[in-house]
């Protein structure tokens, strides 16, 4: 069984996944680092990810040292350090973009050494306070939640565990039980933007993660294109691309021009 949190904007979640499974079909979560390649162009971006069709926005907190991200969030988390962004300038942004959008799930998507600066305590109320709906760390495995899982729950902060091709039945309990908000599902044995996912196998996956929990499913880490989009939405409740939307805010590219590619495939009937 996952447990929610005691309070929590974090309806906005439950909302938008009910309003997924009202319109019969999977979600769009578009990931963007904070503060990448700077401030301002990073809150543009992230402003006009919902009109483009983002359903939920995963929002990286920029760290030194990943350990499950590929050489473009690596670069991209470089530019933004660089650049001076930081957890409270992370922060700053998501209360920027709550100012004019009241709706759209924002996920924190980091490591926790800098959770652990800030102060778990402070993190979670500044979070909720700015308007953040949960956070994803990479590096807290489910066995050390108890650092942050009373303060998060608190201040109604979901934690959002990720499971991957190795989890078995043996350990998604373990995983699952203090869970909430929904399930990232980590495609690849791997570091993101490597590799393609498997859709049998993500399928599979997925199957036995239901038999564990009723927190809709988003799968991320292997999906760069329209079509992938499209058929692992389909195959959980959410499909989540970043690599490639990184890359083209990199390259000077049409982020969110690529973006309402995806929305659009995400959106389109099954065939």
């Amino acid at each position: 069984m996952s447990s929610a949190p005691a309070s929590s904007a974090a309806d906005r979640l439950a909302r938008r996944f009910a309003a997924l499974k009202a319109e019969g079909r999977g979600g769009l979560v578009t990931y963007m680092m904070a503060g990448d390649p700077d401030h301002a162009t990073a809150l543009s971006l992230m402003q006009g990810l919902p009109q483009a069709g983002a359903d939920i926005i995963e929002l990286g907190m920029p760290f030194s040292d990943p350990m499950a991200d590929g050489p473009a969030i690596q670069a991209a988390a470089v530019r933004a350090l660089q650049g001076g962004m930081t957890l409270h300038g992370t922060l700053e942004t998501v209360a920027a973009f709550r100012a004019g959008d009241d709706e759209t799930p924002v996920i924190l998507m980091g490591y926790y050494n800098p959770v652990y600066l800030y102060g778990v305590e402070a993190f979670a109320r500044d979070a909720v306070a700015a308007g953040a709906d949960g956070v994803i760390l990479v590096d807290l495995p489910p066995e050390e939640a108890a650092e942050v899982l009373p303060a998060f729950r608190a201040h109604g902060l979901h934690l959002i565990f990720l499971t991957t091709p190795t989890s078995d039945d043996a350990r998604l309990p373990m995983i699952l039980k203090d869970a909430s908000g929904f399930v990232y599902h980590v495609s690849i044995a791997g570091i993101t933007g490597a590799q393609a996912a498997q859709e049998d196998a993500v399928a599979e996956m997925v199957r036995h993660i239901r038999a564990h929990t009723e927190l809709p499913v988003a799968i991320g880490f292997g999906i760069s294109t329209p079509a992938q989009a499209a058929r692992f939405a389909r195959l959980a409740d959410a499909a989540v691309v970043g690599s490639a939307i990184v890359r083209r805010v990199a390259e000077g590219g049409d982020a969110l021009g690529f973006v309402r590619e995806l929305a659009d495939a995400v959106r389109a009937p099954a065939p």
